[in-house]
């Protein structure tokens, strides 16, 4: 099996926020897990440098635009790291091999008869990179930057979308899992539906971008330059090893809900007249809001992930963003309810609980964890395994990770209802007291090899704390498989006590 999985490439206008983290964080959730199932995975992330206001705020600072990019892309490559995200390869759109591969993509597509040279006028939103339709404008203005598109009429190339209704139609009605959750589908296909209509494929008058193969006088349109990265990234992310053949045909999108249209509509369409598959499935999130609005750059409310890692550390950040927001749908999110689950979740429920039962191994059984199975009342995590599965699988993360949670819980009611500190008072419990500790051990093993694709610094920790093999394989959520050992000592917190979330911000 083979799992190749992208976020969007991010816009280096300005400096990441947690919205920008959320995806990377998802989508390192989702690649991890994969490769806990034995499969060939790549993840790929980057940057998306060929923006008119990246030209335009870098004319303003008196800097050349690469000079600018290459100052900012620092800034954008540190984010995986901060969340913790191992990724496969970071891709810049100013990429020597990236430029390269754009030109060849594009080149295709015009040699297929599906570019055509036209004028257009309109209006174009600078902030969005994008064309605009006056329905589509609030009070005149663009809703998601709050400002006045500019108008604009220029010759360039057109792409013929238009020619591919019928069977991007055809493409969602075969495939009804293309685009996730339902409702975004239905969105797109609606979209698709309404009728389809030619859209610019180049940009005349600017020098910034990728130059059209068979006219250097104008760019690439910066989201076809853009998009095409899926692809560009697997030809030369190996030095002399293309990718394309062993990774394209598996290839999963995860995007927020604000690119929609350009990933569910004008891509596949692209890819189609290029010549290439489209990909899998396209997941579609929604925004953490704050205060209930969009965390944006422009509305100047972003929170900088990593003051939050520097706080609470990258595991508490990646658990209260899947599990605060039901992933796929829009959330509001704060800084208290980071604390809060913080110290709840993470500190009393997990924490609390591994704390307890090495305590209890120690105390009661000289740090041994005894092989004894079939205590009564142990909760059954016969099915986790196979639950989480199931829920990632369809990308519900917060789901999965609720799944994960009942089963912390559990194990905690566990200790309530079987008590051994008051089995350990009578000797004649013994059987029954090596039964409890290792439901409790066991049970904790199952749950932290379930939890590592969304705490990968400490679920480690906690099988160390156990004498448990540093395993994660996926064929280890299962019951049973916990070995004795004879060195287990009282674990110290995993989430230690931290200052109230105002030191976040």
């Amino acid at each position: 099996m083979t799992f190749y999985l992208t976020t969007p490439i991010y816009y280096v206008n300005s400096t990441p926020h947690i919205g920008h983290a959320y995806t990377t964080l998802a989508a390192d959730i989702l690649v991890r897990h994969h490769r806990q199932r034995g499969e060939d995975t790549f993840f790929l992330t980057g940057t998306d440098e060929h923006a008119s206001k990246v030209y335009r705020v870098a004319e303003e600072q008196g800097l050349d635009p690469k000079v600018y990019v290459d100052q900012i892309a620092e800034k954008w490559r540190e984010v995986p790291e901060q969340i913790g995200a191992e990724i496969d390869f970071f891709i810049r759109t100013t990429d020597e091999g990236h430029k390269r591969f754009v030109q060849e993509f594009v080149q295709r597509i015009y040699d297929n008869g599906d570019i055509y040279e036209d004028t257009y006028s309109g209006l174009y939103c600078v902030g969005c990179e994008a064309f605009k339709n006056e329905d589509e404008l609030v009070d005149g203005k663009c809703p998601d930057h709050g400002t006045v598109p500019e108008r604009i009429e220029e010759k360039n190339y057109f792409f013929r979308l238009s020619r591919y209704q019928e069977p991007l139609l055809k493409l969602y009605d075969e495939r009804p899992d293309f685009v996730l959750p339902d409702f975004r589908r239905n969105e797109a296909r609606s979209f698709i539906e309404g009728g389809l209509e030619d859209f610019s494929l180049s940009r005349a008058g600017q020098p910034w971008g990728v130059p059209v193969p068979w006219d250097q006088d104008q760019v690439v349109y910066v989201w076809v330059d853009a998009l095409i990265n899926y692809l560009s990234a697997l030809t030369y992310a190996r030095p002399g090893d293309d990718l394309r053949e062993r990774y394209w045909p598996h290839v999963r999108h995860l995007i927020a809900k604000d690119i929609l249209r350009f990933h569910c509509v004008f891509w596949p369409a692209l890819l189609l007249s290029a010549g290439y598959e489209v990909p899998r499935r396209i997941f579609v999130h929604g925004y953490l809001t704050l205060d209930d609005r969009k965390i944006s750059k422009s509305l100047g409310n972003v929170i900088d992930p990593l003051h939050l890692v520097d706080v609470y550390g990258s595991d508490a950040v990646r658990y209260w963003a899947t599990r605060s927001v039901q992933f796929g749908r829009d959330g509001s999110v704060s800084l208290d309810s980071l604390h809060e689950r913080y110290e709840r979740e993470l500190g009393n429920d997990l924490g609390n609980l591994v704390s307890r039962t090495t305590a209890m191994i120690a105390k009661y059984r000289d740090g041994r964890i005894p092989i004894a199975p079939g205590a009564e009342g142990a909760p059954s995590l016969d099915a986790l395994g196979q639950e989480v599965e199931k829920r990632l699988d369809e990308f519900d993360l917060t789901g999965a990770i609720d799944a994960i949670w009942d089963a912390v819980r559990a194990l905690n009611k566990f200790v309530t209802d079987s008590k051994p500190w008051e089995l350990a008072k009578d000797e004649a419990n013994a059987e029954e007291l090596d039964r409890v500790l290792y439901a409790l051990a066991d049970g904790i093993r199952v749950v932290a090899v379930a939890l590592h694709a969304y705490l990968p610094e400490t679920t480690p920790r906690i099988l160390q704390a156990l004498g448990q093999p540093d395993e994660f394989d996926w064929s280890f959520v299962a019951p049973g498989q916990t070995v004795e050992t004879e060195d287990v000592e009282p674990a110290p917190p995993l989430f230690p006590r931290v200052e109230a979330p105002a030191a976040a911000a």
